[in-house]
């Protein structure tokens, strides 16, 4: 006779995130990040981190390097440039998506173009799948595909139509919900759903406002749906070998 597998959902609320405030960024971080470290609380599936960041004008995060980790770039408000040692250059806006494969090894910097508007991003690593790969940097706009409040592929390893990741078994969606509107969890072992503004109810019972989560865990395709302001979310399917 086979064990079923347990289900779970955890919600993680805003202001129990770990917190980094200095005198240019303001950062919320959803698992360990530098300094911040919980033995628990360090991933959800492939998912290592999610952080909510706000730069001031005319500043960032200087050059500094990284390898064998996919990033994922999501900017909500503002803009945010971003050079690399690869020699690839982009300023990303709402609704561009970015990724850039550190791979064997490649240094960048992310940086507030704007002398006065701050930047508010949501940046997402995962592992690849192979290590020491081939750095390298893409851009992709999908703000067409965001209009109709469908749940839209950002970046995959896996599926069409999304930025390419070097992790077949990690796809990020996002969703501009509208007032009302109902979607899917997509169903995979491991989902991660942030709510980057607005708010949702999931499963009806479980109000998730801008900066909670849900980690769900074996539980199936669970219905969202959006507050009455709308709501923009992030959600991650992944399925750890």
């Amino acid at each position: 006779m086979t064990t079923p597998k347990k289900s779970n959902v955890e919600i993680h609320r805003a202001k129990d995130r770990f917190h980094t405030k200095i005198d240019w960024l303001d950062s919320w971080h959803s698992f360990s990040f530098g300094h911040h470290h919980e033995p628990g609380n360090t991933h959800h599936g492939l998912l290592l981190v999610l952080n909510d960041d706000v730069i001031q004008p005319g500043t960032g995060f200087m050059t500094h390097p990284h390898q064998d980790m996919e990033i994922v770039t999501w900017v909500l408000e503002g803009e945010l440039e971003h050079r690399d040692s690869e020699g690839n250059r982009g300023v990303i806006t709402p609704g561009l998506a970015q990724r850039m494969s550190a791979g064997t090894g490649i240094w960048h910097s992310e940086m507030n173009p704007s002398s006065t508007k701050p930047v508010r991003l949501v940046q997402m690593w995962v592992p690849p799948d192979t290590r020491r790969i081939q750095p390298s940097y893409e851009q992709l706009d999908i703000s067409r595909d965001l209009v109709g409040g469908a749940m839209v592929p950002i970046a995959s390893g896996s599926r069409k139509g999304a930025i390419s990741i070097q992790q077949k078994s990690a796809t990020l969606w996002a969703g501009r919900l509208l007032p009302g509107a109902g979607v899917n969890v997509p169903e995979a072992s491991h989902v991660h759903l942030f709510v980057a503004t607005g708010e949702v109810a999931l499963d009806t019972n479980s109000v998730l406002k801008q900066g909670d989560a849900a980690r769900l865990t074996d539980a199936g395709a669970r219905p969202l749906k959006a507050g009455p302001a709308g709501a923009e979310i992030l959600v991650w399917e992944t399925n750890p070998k």
